[in-house]
């Protein structure tokens, strides 16, 4: 902004901008009025004197900041302003556009909110980074320097605003623009030379699509093509946004140096010829040898005509790639080479649309632009260096420096910058911003697949200067961002034991007329495991739904007869025959093994682990060596009841607690559970497919439980109290 010389003018904002060309650079001074009328007080245009700028990239630092002093000091001296702050563009034609379509899952039915939509922004910018690193042949260094959301989806649904919405994903088309470091450092550099500081920063390409293409128009699908020296940059608007950005590296020079080459003039001089052709019927000049000639234009126009064409082409097929591959609807053109008769004839015809759907714009752009200097024309021209200055006044846009987890950083200021953009530049990693969930266990349960999902961790903790923060908070020069990397959450356990299957649905069998309950045998990988195995990743669980009668046997802890007849559904059996559910079993039983411990002479309790221990030492269809020693009851098949390390023990008499009344227990030497479907009117024939709930002292009961003197026994239906 600049300092006011006239005491009338203090409560005006002037602004002073800066079209920094390959062929010139373009000062304009003014303001805006009350009625939001863009006053141009004045404007000056100095050439280069030497290539310092080539395709609009700074070459000579030095040249070009010597360049923009002269135009900074002719303007001073001509509006009586001090000009100490400048607004600038940086080159359409270093600009980096990529256009790519990002996705957000959800586990479930989520409400989106603004949070999300943070997130969702975030991961397009750092997949178009990922794009661009993986195809940038340069050796620059790219800013994001901002994007622009072009579609959202909810479930794949196109969406104007997805935030409220419940959805199980999320989506968004999403162009992000990146400039290249050293391209901004030398545009900063030049102005600092002139002794000024860059207050704002824009993008060409968006200082004259701003006038030249009105928010209202850009409904339509629209093409503007800013002609320059160097390059012609490109831009494409589609349902009420700039949908691309794009250049090709031929302009108004092409055509200028056909005329060197063939009048054997200098540049400035075939500069003339080109701006008279068309304006004038005849031209006049003299070449380098100092010999005159005359010309017509239309000689001009003819000779031109073939670059024109080839130019015309290149840049017909650039829109068409940047719009999806078709033509558009029309096209607008600024800038000084597409003045030239004949450009816009030929660009029509290249991209097949109507001659009057191809224009130049200027006057007709600049109504609510007053030139207080009435020597200024309002043609093409100008249009991009008005719209750098009026870029101030829409937003703010610069580059500051924030620190971010202790370091510096040069973020491009776009009046919208948030956490997110420190994040993108920094190249803190996406995955610790959020919460991670612990490693899932994955594992095939009776031929289907099952997910067990870890632990929860924690997200990540943002600060800006000590204070609690967000990713879509605003951020200002120099404050200071730490964010803490989010956290896993626990690895997913889950053993046998805790398998609903398991737990819940046991075998029945019928042996002599009593219903006995089992669980099912748990076998993983082929092998039969405990219920206290843990799970591991890609284990194959099957839960057998069959017990061999050696099986039963063990797990009944009785001993029968092997001179009699086993019966399975009253077929003679082997003690590898198969028992599956409501099977019937009949054997001549002998006893139930009585159980004394070592080291205190009392009855053993089997609590789940001596069970699940003794599943797991059962292996299937292979009948019990006798000589076989049991882990827990010695020698096996003896036809003895006397326990390993004990005597035999005398018969007990004992009185419990069975369903609220008390029940007298006498005549053998041990009793477990089982045995007290022998002394109560229970009919295990009754259930109906109901479950029997068996509870000794408040706990889920085995039969094999031994019972004790005061034990609280409860048998019941599921279903009844």
């Amino acid at each position: 902004m600049g300092d006011l010389a006239l005491s009338e003018n203090e409560e005006k904002k002037i602004v002073f901008g800066l079209d920094i060309g390959t062929r010139n650079v373009v000062g304009t001074v003014g303001y805006l009025d009350q009625t939001e009328d863009f006053h141009v007080v004045d404007q000056y245009s100095c050439p280069h004197t030497s290539r310092a700028m080539l395709d609009g990239q700074i070459h000579d630092i030095t040249a070009v900041g010597k360049t923009i002093m002269q135009v900074k000091e002719e303007l001073e001296s001509r509006t009586g302003y001090t000009l100490h702050d400048v607004c600038i563009a940086a080159a359409g034609r270093v600009l980096k556009t990529i256009t790519t379509t990002v996705s957000i899952e959800f586990d479930e039915e989520t409400v989106v909110t603004s949070e999300h939509i943070h997130t969702l922004d975030l991961v397009g910018v750092d997949e178009a980074q990922a794009i661009l690193n993986k195809n940038n042949d340069t050796k620059f260094r790219f800013y994001s320097v901002g994007y622009s959301t072009i579609r959202y989806y909810a479930n794949d649904d196109p969406m104007s605003n997805l935030v409220g919405h419940k959805v199980t994903k999320i989506s968004e088309d999403i162009i992000v623009t990146f400039l290249p470091e050293d391209v901004v450092d030398g545009l900063y550099m030049a102005v600092g030379l002139a002794g000024m500081s860059v207050e704002n920063m824009t993008l060409e390409p968006i200082a004259a699509i701003n006038i030249a293409i009105p928010k209202s128009f850009r409904m339509l699908n629209i093409a503007l093509v800013d002609v320059g020296a160097g390059t012609s940059d490109i831009s494409i608007t589609k349902e009420g946004t700039i949908t691309a950005y794009g250049m090709i590296p031929k302009a108004g020079d092409e055509l200028t140096d056909v005329l060197v080459q063939n009048y054997l003039v200098d540049f400035e001089t075939a500069e003339q010829i080109k701006l008279e052709c068309g304006v004038k019927d005849e031209l006049e000049f003299q070449d380098i040898l100092r010999l005159p000639h005359k010309v017509t234009s239309k000689e001009v126009l003819a000779l031109l005509q073939p670059t024109i064409d080839a130019m015309t082409s290149e840049i017909a097929g650039q829109i068409r790639t940047l719009n999806g591959g078709e033509t558009v609807s029309a096209v607008f053109v600024v800038g000084g080479g597409g003045r030239v008769p004949g450009f816009t004839d030929a660009l029509a015809r290249e991209l097949d649309v109507p001659e009057e759907r191809v224009a130049l714009r200027g006057e007709e752009v600049l109504g609510n632009i007053i030139f207080e200097n009435e020597v200024l024309v309002k043609d093409s021209l100008i249009v991009t260096p008005i719209g750098i200055c009026l870029s101030a006044f829409e937003q703010k846009n610069n580059f500051i420096f924030v620190h971010f987890n202790g370091e510096r950083l040069k973020l491009y200021d776009n009046d919208h910058l948030t956490v997110v953009d420190a994040v993108v530049q920094s190249g803190f990693p996406n995955e610790d911003l959020f919460p991670k969930s612990g490693r899932e266990l994955r594992f095939n349960i009776n031929g289907k697949q099952r997910l067990i999902r870890g632990g929860p961790g924690d997200a990540s903790v943002i600060t800006i200067n000590g204070s609690p923060a967000s990713l879509g908070d605003p951020l200002e020069a120099n404050c200071d961002i730490k964010i803490t990397p989010s956290t896993a959450g626990e690895p997913a356990h889950h053993m046998i034991s805790e398998l609903e299957e398991y737990s819940k649905d046991n075998l029945c069998f019928t042996v002599n007329g009593t219903t006995v309950f089992c669980p099912r045998f748990a076998e993983v990988n082929g092998e039969l495991v405990s219920g206290y195995y843990e799970i591991k990743n890609d284990d194959v669980v099957t839960l057998r739904d069959f017990y061999t009668v050696q099986q039963l046997i063990e797990f009944m802890d009785v001993e029968i007869d092997m001179d009699q007849e086993i019966l399975v559904n009253n077929k003679d059996a082997y003690l590898d025959t198969e028992i599956f559910e409501n099977f019937t079993v009949n054997w001549t039983q002998l006893t139930f093994r009585s159980v004394e411990s070592e080291s205190t002479g009392g009855g053993i309790d089997l609590e789940n682990e001596d069970i699940d221990d003794r599943l797991k030492a059962i292996r299937p269809g292979k009948p019990k060596d006798p000589l076989e020693e049991d882990p827990l009851f010695g020698f096996a098949g003896t036809g003895e009841s006397i326990p390993k390390g004990s005597e035999a023990q005398e018969e007990q008499s004992f009185e419990i607690e069975c369903n609220g009344a008390p029940l007298y227990l006498s005549g053998k030497k041990d009793y477990i559970f089982v045995d007290i479907f022998d002394r109560i009117a229970f009919d295990t024939s009754e259930g109906h497919g109901r479950t029997i709930i068996t509870r000794l002292n408040g706990h889920n009961a085995h039969y094999t439980e031994l019972l004790k003197p005061g034990d609280v026994v409860e048998i019941r239906w599921e279903g009844e109290s």
